[in-house]
């Protein structure tokens, strides 16, 4: 079913602005499920008109064009209502990941100078030493009873405060002026060193990513989609944009358990999830009942490489399911795939770029690498974001012209220079090498911490493992480990740099191995390797 052209109402050619996806799916299906979370379920023309209330309730307290509101909700519908409505409104919304903690909420509200707050009031007691210092956040919104703030929260909040049902307004619904080019969002992503960057996103942005993304994972009305992973980072974001795309449903999970993952794969047949590494070796672990994975169409990998060990065994627990390994940065929101008949062949390629991105390896000196040679990842396109927000300096530094672009155009292309480095093969396969900042120099050479902890999966005794460089007055860098065993009991260190000495060049093989029950993550799921640098660091 192509839901664009049964669209009589907003068409392809107007959807503009991100809630535009919700509009469209509403005139074409408005009575089809849109966004379910625990016994709730919004049909497209539910969610449309809360959205539209909520935009006009914020227009009316105030909310000027391009105003950044912080979003810090758990998972729920209120959050999804809250960030597509900012947008509506004129505002750019900014997800706060639920587990972050206190003083990195702060620094989220200080770096985007956040006049509004969207959060609740069980969580606000936790904020309220952040909130005193933060005098730029004026206008609280509260999910609850905007009555029963708890204490500490500063009377200049208090005054301005109101419950999230107080919102909603029967004013005009879009704002004058806007367009597909105005900020949509801020995501604040992680680097390996400093506090958390914020990437700026326009609606265009986040748009042609959902429609490109749609695309090849060939999303369809009758898809329902297991958002599992946090809105605050941009795969998360994406389950919401590419669902509401194709006018799939999508379903809210903010799981304690990854049984929880089953039981809601088998109560909804869910047909799509998209997770990370550490979330699929937990999947890969359980025991699938049948009718939770007999209906899944196709499950997706990003944030790091899959170990073949835990592809093989989803593939066994999805036998039905197509495969997608996909690479993305925030900077450029989504970025290659694999196409799934290629995986078989190359299960360690992220593929090749997605729709309507063009994806170059490049030197440093700004040349093309041959095919075969480690190159950085230069990413150009409509999903190329707008930069960083207050800070020009590395702006300036990861979106620089996109190469070969630059003769006889006034204002150069910005592409995003993405400090990963890739190698590309013959047929155009692109394969990831590591970070920049993450490759790991010993003996004279550069090795790429992914090859070492592939080599790691491939004894099957690690369950997670992350291989980083630690420095040495001798080598440079020594390699050292962090594994969480498979096999707790059983396991041995010495045995497993024996059988690395049987798979791994001597260079290549580690100097220092330590034991963790569980590898420490990023609040987006991810192994925080900055954390598990400093754990090896101690000792």
């Amino acid at each position: 079913m192509d839901l664009k052209a049964e669209s009589d109402g907003i068409g392809a050619r107007n959807v503009t602005r991100l809630h535009h996806l919700v509009a469209r799916a509403a005139a074409a299906r408005g009575d089809a499920p849109a966004l379910t979370y625990r016994g709730t379920t919004l049909s497209y023309a539910d969610l449309e008109r809360r959205i539209d209330a909520f935009a006009a309730g914020l227009r009316a307290r105030g909310l000027a064009r391009g105003e950044r509101v912080v979003v810090y909700l758990e998972k729920r519908i209120e959050a999804v209502v809250a960030m597509f409505a900012v947008g509506a409104a004129g505002g750019a919304f900014v997800p706060a990941n639920p587990l972050l903690r206190p003083p990195q909420v702060g620094h989220i509200l200080s770096d985007s100078a956040a006049r509004w707050l969207i959060t609740s009031v069980d969580r606000l007691g936790t904020l309220a030493e952040e909130l005193a210092e933060r005098p730029s956040l004026e206008r609280l919104i509260a999910v609850g009873e905007a009555d029963r703030l708890p204490d500490g929260v500063p009377e200049r909040l208090r005054a301005g405060a109101c419950a999230w049902d107080e919102v909603p307004s029967d004013g005009d619904g879009e704002p004058l002026g806007g367009i597909e080019t105005d900020m949509a969002a801020i995501l604040y992503t992680s680097g390996s060193t400093g506090k958390p960057k914020g990437v700026v996103l326009s609606h265009r942005n986040l748009i042609a990513g959902a429609e490109s993304v749609a695309e090849y994972l060939e999303n369809r009305p009758s898809d329902r989609i297991l958002a599992v992973l946090p809105l605050s980072f941009d795969a998360g974001l994406s389950q919401l944009t590419t669902g509401f795309a194709s006018g799939a449903e999508v379903v809210l999970s903010e799981y304690l358990l990854p049984r929880d993952v089953l039981r809601l794969c088998a109560e909804h047949r869910i047909t799509g999830i998209t997770g990370v590494p550490p979330l699929w070796v937990q999947l890969a672990e359980l025991e699938w009942p049948r009718e939770a994975s007999e209906s899944v169409r196709y499950f997706a990998n990003t944030g790091g490489r899959l170990a073949k060990s835990t592809l093989e065994r989803l593939r066994e627990i999805f036998p039905g399911a197509r495969p997608y390994l996909m690479y993305g940065l925030t900077e450029a929101f989504r970025s290659t795939y694999l196409d799934p008949a290629e995986v078989d062949r190359r299960p360690d390629s992220i593929g090749k770029a997605i729709p309507n991105v063009e994806v170059l390896v490049m030197r440093e000196d700004g040349t093309r690498c041959e095919p075969g040679e480690p190159g950085e990842l230069v990413h150009r396109g409509p999903l190329v974001s707008l930069g960083y927000w207050n800070d020009p300096e590395a702006t300036a530094r990861r979106f620089r012209p996109a190469p070969g672009r630059e003769d006889g155009i006034c204002a150069p292309e910005p592409a995003v220079w993405s400090g990963d480095l890739v190698v590309e093969d013959e047929e155009g396969f692109l394969y990831f090498v590591g970070r920049n900042d993450e490759m790991i120099k010993t003996s004279g050479y550069r090795v790429s911490p992914t090859e070492v902890e592939e080599a790691v999966y491939e004894t099957g005794m690690a369950r997670d493992v992350v291989a980083v460089g630690l420095e040495d007055p001798r080598l440079g860098q020594r390699i050292a480990l962090a594994v969480a065993p498979s096999d707790p009991e059983r396991f041995d260190d010495r045995e497993l740099i024996a059988q690395l000495r049987r798979r791994l060049p001597a260079y290549m093989v580690p100097r220092d191995v330590k034991v963790m029950a569980a590898l420490p993550r990023s609040p987006n799921g991810k192994f925080d390797r900055t954390a598990i640098r400093g754990a090896l660091s101690e000792g």
